[in-house]
């Protein structure tokens, strides 16, 4: 059986915070705001992997009323996720994610973010999709407000009904 979840996620950039997306430091003037790492990419991943699993969101599992989450290394999160998934009996199957950002330019980190995520999700890089775009200027994301990602992953079981 296979099932296929959704993810997205949204942070704010403010000066005197790292950019890190898929678990790479992307060099830049502002970063994302957020209790963790405020990885957007990779919390859309988390959510979608969950989603697909029905098993809740990265809120109810990382709470952010929860100081052990401060700062947290979010590819640390997306092991756990994985490791979730596996012992209620899933596997990942492939993950597919957008980042939407007016800047910077993410095309030159692509191959890192690709590699850094699968080895989290243990996959091959294949099986690992990272595309990012531009919102051509508008609303908060165009203003260089904040960046968006979201994620489409597929899981699989063995088991006929769960």
């Amino acid at each position: 059986m296979h099932r296929t979840g959704i993810g997205f996620d949204t942070h704010r950039l403010v000066e005197g915070r790292a950019l890190t997306l898929g678990g790479v430091r992307i060099p830049h003037a502002t970063g994302l705001l957020g209790h963790s790492d405020a990885d957007v990419l990779t919390h859309a991943i988390m959510d979608a992997l969950l989603g697909a699993v029905a098993d809740g969101d990265i809120g109810q599992h990382f709470p952010d009323t929860d100081p052990r989450w401060k700062d947290a290394d979010s590819l640390v999160l997306l092991r756990q996720v994985v490791a979730r998934l596996a012992s209620l009996g899933w596997r990942v199957g492939n993950v597919d994610a957008t980042i939407l950002a007016e800047a910077p330019r993410l095309a030159p980190h692509n191959a890192r973010m690709r590699a850094r995520l699968a080895d989290a999700l243990g996959l091959p890089v294949g099986a690992v999709s990272v595309k990012a775009t531009t919102v051509e200027g508008l609303g908060a994301i165009g203003r260089r407000e904040g960046i968006s990602a979201m994620a489409v992953a597929t899981v699989a079981t063995d088991a006929e009904k769960r």
